[in-house]
């Protein structure tokens, strides 16, 4: 009770008498003994150290000769493995370990992509260590070396037998890729013929082969044989395209911006060059405005952008302290005010990139609604503007036409509408009726399942009802999901492999000059696919 602990909390009156404490109560507990041994650790198989040295070397793309080190093998030989010292496997044991596990994946791949209805890749080219390299994601399913010249009969040929030993051929609803004219040239020439639909001419039509022609020339031209999915454009290296080069030439184009904005961009030029090659220059900048310049990649827009955004945002007279200390040229307030202008215009569609190149949750439906906002945000900076007036309307202008496939595609429609966060923005304003011929319906009329189009009917008008914006609430709608896995299979853009590259970069060093092409391929697969990111020590 609540007294009794009163009362003996009372007795303890530490009070020491002849090394001995007045009450019982008071002595206290016996002090625990702190235990320097070392715990017993948990016990693993072989195959189970493999896996682990694997997920370590794969993971942090480290060479297969870590398995050689001193120093590693030393630590992995204070891993128990059933009762005794763990011990890290030969270098042939472990490139043989990593073959048998790439094997492994490749077959679960295979079962994966064979339970999938519909798939779509991105596909690109990678030049690196004067080596090309064509590389094909959904998973990722090849970084394969292309030798020769880029031309587009070789890319199509290479993408077929990509296709073909993944059982892809017929499954692949497009493969996105950037605008070269070689991949461009591909997917025109090695388009599959439409089907026909008159079906009786094709059943009376009677075609004479010579035999001759046959045993002389062979059983046809192994280009003939040659199939490739339906091409879509990366919306992301478009969007590169309309700020690299369309509003570039409207800048120098116009006589009322062409000066200013040359100017501008000259003295920010100079400003990266110092504060990018000296450190003296970089030390200055940090002093007065306690950060650092950004400087821009040629390789990505987005760099430029954020680059000059750096510049917007410091006030003119630190940003001249930093000039003339520097010895370089002073801005002006107008030439200041034109790269804020430049900046705010070109921000949406700086955010339109981002949410394109997004790989998890991004898919085809996106894009026409990416659109329509970036056109509408685009239009309303226009009344703030003194200097860049009529940018806003340029690059509205450019998105219509460089995206004008997109923007009058039904099968874009469809996919923003069968995304449920979509649904209730596209559906109110974009639905059309199409009436057909009343004669032509009475001539063509077949027995139709009225339960079925009631059904279809009802569905739609309950998912439209239906207030949930998550993927998962498709699972209620079973017509409308399999509509939107289709025409949402594909990415907006073929960042996916880009990432790749990105990896590759990180393995295919300089110093792994004799790392063969089909190991680099291995490596990099199981390490995009994170293959060993499952591993367990149970």
């Amino acid at each position: 009770t609540l007294v009794q602990l009163l009362r003996r909390q009372q007795k303890i009156t530490i009070k020491k008498k002849k090394g001995k404490y007045d009450s019982v109560d008071a002595i206290p507990a016996k002090q625990r003994k702190l235990d320097f041994g070392q715990p017993a650790a948990q016990s693993i198989t072989q195959p189970q150290l493999h896996r682990l040295i694997a997920r370590y070397v794969v993971e942090h793309m480290k060479p297969i000769s870590t398995v050689e080190s001193h120093a590693f093998r030393q630590l992995i030989s204070h891993i128990p493995v059933r009762g005794r010292a763990g011990k890290a496997p030969s270098r042939k044991t472990f490139s043989s370990f990593l073959d048998q596990e790439y094997a492994n994946m490749e077959s679960e791949l295979k079962n994966t992509l064979d339970m999938v209805e519909y798939i779509s890749t991105t596909a690109d080219i990678w030049t690196v260590h004067n080596k090309s390299f064509l590389g094909v994601t959904k998973a990722a399913l090849a970084c394969r070396r292309f030798m020769g010249r880029h031309t587009y009969d070789s890319i199509a040929s290479e993408l077929d037998n990509i296709n073909s030993s993944h059982g892809l051929s017929f499954k692949i609803t497009s493969t996105v890729t950037d605008n070269g004219s070689n991949f461009v040239k591909a997917f025109k020439v090695y388009q599959p013929p439409p089907e026909s639909d008159d079906s009786e001419s094709e059943e009376d039509e009677v075609t004479f082969v010579s035999i001759g022609n046959v045993l002389q020339n062979g059983a046809g031209d192994a280009d003939d044989a040659i199939s490739l999915s339906p091409h879509q454009r990366c919306a992301s290296h478009t969007m590169n395209l309309i700020s690299c080069t369309d509003v570039e030439k409207w800048l120098l184009s116009e006589a009322a911006t062409k000066t200013i904005y040359r100017s501008a961009t000259t003295k920010c030029a100079g400003l990266w060059n110092k504060a990018s090659r000296s450190t003296v220059a970089a030390e200055i900048v940090d002093d007065i405005i306690a950060k650092k310049l950004l400087v821009p990649s040629t390789t990505r827009w987005n760099s430029f952008y954020y680059a000059l955004g750096r510049i917007s945002k410091i006030p003119v007279v630190e940003l001249n302290t930093i000039s003339s200390t520097l010895q370089l040229k002073c801005f002006n307030e107008r030439e200041h005010q034109c790269i804020r202008e430049y900046c705010a215009v070109m921000k949406p569609l700086t955010v339109a990139l981002d949410i394109l190149q997004g790989e998890d949750h991004c898919f085809y439906g996106t894009l026409l609604l990416t659109l329509e906002s970036l056109m509408t945000k685009t239009l309303a900076i226009k009344n703030g503007l003194q200097i860049l007036v009529g940018l806003p309307d340029t690059v509205v202008q450019v998105i219509k036409t460089r995206f004008a496939h997109v923007l009058g595609s039904e099968d874009a429609l469809l996919a923003a509408v069968t995304l449920p966060k979509f649904k209730l923005r596209t559906s109110a304003t974009n639905t059309t009726q199409h009436a057909g011929s009343s004669k032509e319906d009475e001539f063509f009329s077949f027995e139709e399942n009225e339960d079925i189009y009631a059904t279809a009917e009802g569905e739609v008008a309950e998912y439209l009802k239906s207030g949930a914006t998550v993927l998962d609430s498709l699972n209620h709608f079973p017509m409308i999901k399999k509509l939107s896995l289709k025409l949402n299979a594909a990415t907006p853009s073929s960042a996916p492999v880009e990432r790749l590259f990105s990896l590759g970069n990180l393995i295919l060093t300089p110093k792994r000059n004799k790392l063969s092409d089909h190991k680099f391929e291995k490596l990099l697969l199981l390490r995009y696919n994170r293959w060993f990111d499952g591993t367990r020590v149970e």
